[in-house]
This record gives C-alpha cells, sequence and structure tokens, in this order.
C-alpha cells in the first residue's frame, strides 16, 4: 500500500513539473524579461495579422485605383497610396503574410539541418566530424548573399525558393552551435552508461542528446526568424525575392519606395518602420529566451527544477 502511494505521489510530481514549466517560463519572462515580453507581443500580432489578413486588410494587395496615384494618407487610405494607386496598409497587411511564411517556414528548415548535421557531426566523431566541419567550413568561407544570389539566379524568383535557399544557407552554418552542444553533453556519465549497456546509436541520439540541446534549439528557431525576414527583405530589395505584384516588405522598399522616396516617402517610411519592429521584436523574445533557458547564464531555467522545495529551518540547540 505505501508504495503504490508512492509511486502515485511520484506521478502526480513529475506531471506537476511538465506542466509548470511553460508556466514557470512564461511567468518569469513576464516579471525579468520585460522587452523579451514586448517582443514576444510583436512576434504574436505578427502572427496574427498575418493569418487573417484576408479580414483586416480593407482592400486586396493587388487591387489598383483605390485612390488617385502617389495619394497622402487619408481617410480612404490610411498609409497614403502607391504609384498605381494601391492602398499601402493593406500592401503591409499582406506582406507581414509573407514575412511570416518566410520566417516560420526558413527557421524550421534550418534547424532540421543544423540539428541534423550538428547531432552526426558532433556524436559521431573522428573521420566524419572531420569530413563534415570541412565541409561546412568551404560553405561558409564563401559570402552568404553571394551564394544566395548565385541559386536565385538559378532556381528564379519565388516564395519556395527563397524558402529553401535561406533554409539551407542557415542550416550548414548554424551546424556548429549544436554540434559543440553535444560535443559537451556526449562526456556526461548517462550517456557512457548507455553505451555499456548496448543502447544503439539511434537510441542515444533520440532519448539522451536531443532532449539536453532543446534550449539552443529553441534559441537558434527564434533568433532565425528576424534574420530570415531581413534575407528575405534584402533578396527582394534587389529583385530576386517574391516576384510582383505580391507585397514584400523589402520589395516594396525597392520598387515604390526608391523610385518615390522624395515625391511620395510613406511609400518607403511605413515598410522600413514594419520590418524594423518585427525584427527588433523577434531578436528582443529570442534574447529573452536565450537568458531563461541556458543554464550557463544567470538565473537560466536549466537550474530550476520546476517545484520549490523549502528546506527545514534548523533549530539552534538552546543554551
Amino acid at each position: 500500500m505505501a508504495e503504490s502511494t508512492d509511486s502515485i505521489y511520484a506521478g502526480t510530481l513529475s506531471t506537476r513539473k511538465r506542466h509548470s514549466f511553460f508556466y514557470d517560463l512564461f511567468s518569469r519572462l513576464l516579471k525579468q524579461k520585460p522587452l523579451g515580453t514586448f517582443g514576444g507581443i510583436i512576434v504574436v500580432i505578427l502572427l496574427l495579422v498575418g493569418i487573417f489578413a484576408n479580414v483586416i486588410a480593407p482592400y486586396g494587395y493587388n487591387e489598383t485605383y483605390i485612390a488617385d496615384r502617389l495619394a497622402p494618407p487619408s481617410i480612404k487610405t490610411w498609409l497614403g497610396a502607391d504609384q498605381v494607386g494601391r492602398d499601402v496598409l493593406s500592401r503591409i497587411i499582406y506582406g507581414a503574410r509573407i514575412s511570416m511564411i518566410v520566417s516560420l517556414a526558413t527557421s524550421t528548415i534550418s534547424v532540421s539541418i543544423s540539428t541534423t548535421i550538428g547531432l552526426i557531426s558532433g556524436f559521431l566523431g573522428r573521420k566524419v566530424d572531420l569530413i563534415v566541419q570541412r565541409f561546412v567550413d568551404a560553405w561558409m568561407c564563401f559570402p552568404g548573399i553571394f551564394l544566395i544570389l548565385t541559386i536565385m539566379a538559378i532556381l528564379g524568383p519565388g516564395l519556395v525558393q527563397v524558402i529553401i535557399v535561406l533554409g539551407i544557407q542557415g542550416g550548414i552554418a548554424g551546424s556548429r552551435v549544436i554540434r559543440s552542444t553535444v560535443l559537451n553533453i556526449k562526456e556526461n556519465v548517462y550517456v557512457d552508461a548507455a553505451k555499456a549497456i548496448g543502447c544503439p546509436t539511434r537510441a542515444i541520439l533520440a532519448r539522451h542528446i536531443l532532449p539536453n540541446i532543446m534550449a539552443p534549439i529553441i534559441i537558434m528557431f527564434t533568433t532565425g526568424m528576424g534574420g530570415a525576414i531581413i534575407a528575405e527583405a534584402s533578396i527582394s530589395f534587389l529583385g530576386w525575392g517574391i516576384p510582383p505584384p505580391h507585397p514584400s516588405w523589402g520589395g516594396m522598399l525597392s520598387t515604390s519606395g526608391r523610385l518615390y522616396l522624395m515625391t511620395a516617402p510613406w511609400l518607403a517610411v511605413w515598410p522600413g518602420l514594419c520590418l524594423s519592429i518585427v525584427v527588433y521584436g523577434i531578436n528582443m523574445f529570442g534574447d529573452a529566451l536565450r537568458d531563461l533557458l541556458d543554464p550557463r547564464l544567470r538565473g537560466g531555467l536549466g537550474r530550476y527544477s520546476g517545484t520549490k522545495k523549502k528546506l527545514p529551518k534548523q533549530k539552534t540547540p538552546k543554551k
């Protein structure tokens, strides 16, 4: 009877730990990281605007002759109109959808490639690590924008092409972070114990290595979103990104924003301001998660067990 009670209590305690981790992370984010909380709000707003762009936007992104050409901000067009009479606000809202898709898809591909390369290279080591890392070194020797533009010139402009190119570029370059973490974790005693009892390599990677590198993976995913948005805007600004008439913040800066900067500055101000705010929010949110999840930093959740245990007070003996 005592054993069953202990097992039930242990199961309840472990369930509380699992459920309280994200609650503790969220509460500490609110209390200790106000800039990170502000960045998280910006990320949530970006996701909501991108998902419900059809409902939020007052006009279609390519609906022309809504107002006069280069019309200034007014009641009809809150942020003005472009060179063919399209509403700038509607195009910025639909551009948020493009940024959301690019950031999420690119970060997913990048983190997947980095995790795969880092796990294999860091855990197997020796000749495999030597060959893989020399390939990574050779890849990183070339300027990133040169590789991206070269591949885009071969594949052609498009949303899918941008996501694939940026995902591969960021994934290969970011594999060193995962590799260094794996090299540190595989020296622990529990990994040696798993090898000693004959646990296969696939099981060791899935059960012992991968769960312990989730913190840097989450950090790479969040910080990679901001970099993907900037890279997509840069490619679109150079004319190799999202083809018109689909709106992109970088494309809006390149076409109408650059050509009519002196006569209609709102065509460049609003897309540039949205781009800056979103990237700033994503970076602040990623930095806050890094500070909370990395146990090497002061106050990281790695030292936090999820349940607070009060130590009994020691009574001083009376004289």
